[in-house]
């Protein structure tokens, strides 16, 4: 393993000793919260930790904007918060204080598809701080996927095909604006105005805007893997089926609803 070389201008090396810690201790904290979550059930005192925990996400994700924006750190092509990554924080926070089933569908396929990507080959150039960019980048994409398992494995919420449509239809949407933002800008956020200098997996999908749309329909048969096996459990619940529009069930026995009650955004 490469040993730890966090000055400006280095680059954290892929599965070097950095990248394995942190790694293996997600692992310990997401197992540790399932087990809490599943334990605790929905109650009130487990809401009111949620919130707090999605609170100080919230003003953590906030002060890391202002952050960017100082003149010292700000860059056109880096700087402006419409990074997926940046998006998905702001959303898995209020997931966490509202609990809303549309923003709790959206964190499960983006926190653990999209983001997950950030994990396992993660992306961190050490600009000026490197020990606040290295705890703020592992801080924020670790909670957008801890997040995500803890209200589905732990606390029990489950997706329904309307998860998939709205957390999908919000990907375009970001997708539509942050490619207005590019135009304007001249700059190339999510990749969506051409490929990475360097090589990713958008190279396996041919040139831009080709990739766009291989990457969409790939996107798109994954998380229809990830709906599937919830929507064939609803077809051997007991209990009531949802309504027509249901975007999320919960089916934790401890929770203050019943079990299998639908949630509507």
């Amino acid at each position: 393993m490469t040993a730890l070389a966090m000055v400006p201008g280095a680059r954290m090396p892929m599965y070097g000793i950095e990248h394995v810690t942190m790694l293996l201790a997600l692992v310990v904290i997401t197992t540790l919260a399932i087990a809490w979550a599943r334990r605790t059930g929905l109650t009130q005192r487990a809401k009111r930790s949620l919130a707090t925990a999605g609170w100080l996400y919230l003003a953590l994700s906030v002060g890391w904007t202002i952050w960017d924006f100082l003149p010292a750190n700000f860059t056109l092509d880096q700087s402006l918060p419409v990074h997926l990554s940046d998006v998905l924080r702001i959303i898995t926070a209020i997931a966490l204080i509202t609990r809303s089933p549309a923003l709790v569908s959206i964190t499960y396929y983006w926190g653990l598809t999209l983001n997950l990507q950030s994990l396992v080959t993660p992306d961190l150039n050490y600009i000026t701080h490197p020990e606040i960019e290295f705890v703020s980048y592992w801080l924020f994409h670790s909670l957008a996927l801890v997040a995500p398992l803890v209200l589905i494995f732990g606390f029990g919420f489950r997706p329904t095909w309307w998860s998939l449509a709205v957390a999908f239809g919000a990907l375009l949407l970001w997708a539509g604006i942050t490619a207005t933002v590019n135009a304007i800008s001249g700059a190339n956020y999510g990749y969506l105005a051409h490929a990475p200098a360097g090589p990713s997996l958008l190279d396996f999908m041919g040139g831009w805007p080709l990739y766009l749309g291989v990457a969409g329909g790939l996107i798109l048969t994954v998380w229809s893997l990830m709906t599937l096996p919830w929507a064939l459990l609803q077809r051997r619940d007991p209990a009531p089926a949802a309504g027509r529009h249901t975007i999320m069930r919960i089916a934790n026995p401890q929770a203050s609803t019943l079990p299998g009650e639908p949630l509507r955004s």
